[in-house]
This record gives structure tokens, sequence and C-alpha cells, in this order.
């Protein structure tokens, strides 16, 4: 375990295995460890240097309570900061759900330390957060309607995952739920290669398609079937092998 520091927030990251540098970003209220929990890291870290961050708000990683702490350009920044922090000019990046959003947030404001993108159940398209929200004071309520944004029942999840959620530092991710301004104008501009995905059974399927569609190199993958959760934690053994053949293809 390693941290390293971005205008005084720490961020914790990990790294495994050898080969070309793959940044891993989670999704929200996830952390590196969920990664892990389904299979990723045991499977790419033969072919790959794995660098897992916590996003700020998430994990290891210091938790602000102040919403104007998680812009995208922070979040970029940490990326950087961690890059910086082993020595990397430049690595490929996979990011699901909010780190898909951190993704385009790296390819507008750090373009220069990407080589190619993966970004699943995401699209560039703005999002603006409902008025009355809870505020986090209640975690079970502040998860429910989480949950219920993306189209799940925070109630049928698992046990275990619904208490690990429930002992979440919620204000912090209450603060981390912030409107999105639209990135689509950077689309066009995105020239790295890239692979996009989603569940097609997920609220962004038609919008994360469309964001594929715009940009000058990218190849969109559907996964049939599949909800927003599903699309990470049930997806593994189909998505590993399509990323490591979509990078193999541009090291040829």
């Amino acid at each position: 375990m390693s941290e390293t520091t971005n205008a005084g927030v720490r961020i914790h990251y990990e790294v495994e295995g050898h080969g070309p540098p793959l940044v891993l970003q989670h999704g929200f209220s996830q952390s590196s460890t969920d990664w892990r929990i389904a299979g990723y890291v045991e499977a790419l870290r033969d072919h790959c240097q794995v660098i897992l961050v916590d996003a700020r708000g998430h994990g290891g990683s210091d938790k602000p309570h102040d919403g104007a702490a998680y812009t995208t350009e922070h979040h970029a920044a940490d990326i950087v900061a961690v890059l910086d922090a082993l020595a990397v000019d430049r690595a490929d990046y996979w990011g699901y759900s909010m780190g898909g959003w951190i993704g385009f947030g790296m390819a507008k404001h750090a373009p220069d330390r990407l080589r190619r993108l993966i970004l699943g159940g995401q699209h560039a398209y703005g999002r603006t957060v409902p008025k009355g929200l809870p505020d986090g004071r209640d975690p079970e309520l502040f998860f429910k309607s989480f949950f219920a944004s993306i189209g799940l029942d925070f109630a049928a999840q698992p046990a275990a995952q619904r208490k690990a959620l429930l002992a979440l530092d919620t204000l912090a991710l209450a603060a981390a739920r912030q409107d999105r301004p639209s990135q689509e104008g950077l689309l066009p501009a995105m020239t790295m290669p890239a692979l996009l995905y989603a569940g097609t059974k997920d609220g962004v399927f038609a919008q994360a398609e469309r964001s594929a569609k715009a940009m000058p190199h990218c190849t969109f993958m559907a996964l049939p079937g599949l909800d927003h959760s599903d699309a990470f934690y049930k997806a593994t053994t189909l998505l590993v092998p399509k990323v490591l053949s979509f990078l193999r293809e541009l090291e040829a």
C-alpha cells in the first residue's frame, strides 16, 4: 500500500504486476478493493502493471466534506499525482462509472498522461443532481436514494454489500455527488484509442454508445442483459480478454 498527496489531499493507491502501466479507477461508493473482489486484478496482473487508485472520498484516501473538493479537475490531478509518484509518464486507463467520468476528465485536463482509455458504464454528457437529496447523515436513506438513481434497489443488494456501504463516510460521499457539466465538446478531440462499454440494461447505455460514436478512434461494446452493477461485478471474464486484446492490438 502506498499514498501520495495532491494539494494536501492524501490519495491511497496500490500496485500489482508487471508490464505496461494500467490505472484502474472504481465507481462511486466503491474502492480499489472492488476490482479485487470482482477478479480484475488477478486476471490483469500477469499482463500489466496494475495501478489501483482510491478516489478522494473513497477507500483509504482522504474524505473531504466540502463539495468544492470533488471537481473533475481535482480527480484528474489525483491520478496525475499517483503517476508522478510512480515515475510513470503515460499509462492506459480503465475507469468504471464514476471512474469513467474521471477518465473523460483525464482526457480534458491531462491528455498527455494517457495512452489509451477503457471506460465502462459512463458517458460524456452532463448530469444535474436533483434538489433535496439526502445529505448523508442517514446512511441508509442516502444509499436508497443513490441506488434508485441508477435504477437499482438498495434493499435487494447482498446483505454483506449493504453492511459495507452503510459503514462508509456518507457525508463525504454526499459532498462528492456533484453536478457534472457536459464534456460532449471534448469528444471529437479525444483522439487516443478508446474502448467504451455498457450493459444494455444500464440507464446510461444509449448515451455511452452515443459518446463512443463521437470519438474518432473508439470501439463500443454492448454487454447484453446486464445492468449497471452487473456490468462491473459479473462481466470480468468477458471484459478482461476483450480489454487485453484491445491493448495488444495497439502494441503491434
